[in-house]
């Protein structure tokens, strides 16, 4: 195949992620684009150079820029209702692309997550179920961060909603001010 065909071929792969509404396997993009699932993996490659927010998730390719909508929620909730907050989010739409805690003495730490389906909540918490690590979390009692990325700010504020009417959005003013990064107060 010529270089030419080869761009072509990743524009229209580009095309496909970004219309995506969930991640696509590399054996399904192969058989769309009539290609080698290897094809795919090494078009993959050469893209994520110019497109770090082409990822890799646990069920395909997802082009995360796709919507370009963006919210970062401060929340809190004990370990039994951490399944519940993820479920919430991505039944909603949402993928949670991150979790954050802002640490005394650490200060930002970051994880992450790209979670967009209730699979990979399952694989979230069985992997947290093994008990040999906790949630980020515990470390800042409850308190953390996420950057959560829908396909409208419609659905951001839907997510924040059920977050509030569930008990699990903080505002800024309500948690102790060395869990308050300064560059994330709303």
């Amino acid at each position: 195949m010529t270089v030419k065909n080869g761009e072509e071929r990743r524009n229209k792969l580009l095309g496909i992620l970004s219309r995506a509404e969930e991640p696509i396997s590399g054996s399904r993009l192969s058989k769309m684009l009539n290609v080698s699932r290897q094809v795919i993996v090494t078009d993959i490659a050469l893209l994520r150079t110019s497109h770090p927010d082409l990822i890799a998730t646990s069920t395909g390719y997802v082009l995360m820029g796709a919507s370009g909508c963006r919210r970062i929620f401060k929340v809190n909730h004990t370990d039994e209702q951490l399944g519940d907050e993820l479920k919430s989010i991505v039944d909603l739409g949402g993928t949670i692309l991150d979790v954050f805690i802002e640490h005394r003495v650490y200060g930002t730490i970051r994880k992450p997550l790209n979670i967009c389906s209730r699979r990979d909540v399952g694989r979230f918490m069985e992997d947290i179920g093994t008990g040999v690590s906790t949630p980020l979390k515990n470390i800042t009692h409850g308190y953390h961060y996420h950057t959560v990325e829908a396909r409208s700010p419609e659905v951001l504020d839907e997510i924040q909603n059920m977050l509030r009417e569930k008990g699990y959005l903080i505002s800024t003013s309500d948690a102790p001010t060395y869990y308050e990064p300064k560059k994330y107060n709303q």
